[in-house]
């Protein structure tokens, strides 16, 4: 999360989530939803994608939300997707997992919601 998002943004990234069209339909085309497939969602909090790398070697984290925020963004998300979603697994926030998955691609989209 930003220092400047709120569960606005939190239930427009679920809309996005649950609506983006990245799975293959019988072309072969990315055209099918998490929904349209019967997938699950896997919700992990990662704080290093905020990471700033243009001034030196060490990435910054400053333009992260601050861990209170991102700990209720998170919390808000996963609650919201459970009542959207049938299949809704999730991490616990700020704790170190070890998180295994398959990237089928490889593809990795970053989602951006105002």
């Amino acid at each position: 999360a930003q220092p400047t998002d709120s569960e606005v943004q939190a239930d427009k990234l679920l809309d996005k989530l649950l609506k983006l069209r990245i799975f293959s339909d019988d072309a072969g085309k990315m055209n099918r939803s998490v929904q349209d497939v019967q997938g699950g969602l896997l919700i992990v909090s990662q704080f290093t994608l905020a990471a700033d790398t243009t001034g030196g070697n060490r990435p910054s984290f400053t333009g992260a939300a601050p861990a209170a925020l991102g700990q209720r963004l998170y919390d808000h998300l996963v609650a919201q997707a459970c009542t959207r979603h049938p299949q809704v697994a999730s991490g616990r926030y700020g704790a170190d997992m070890q998180v295994a998955l398959v990237n089928d691609g490889p593809v990795t989209i970053p989602l951006r919601v105002d």
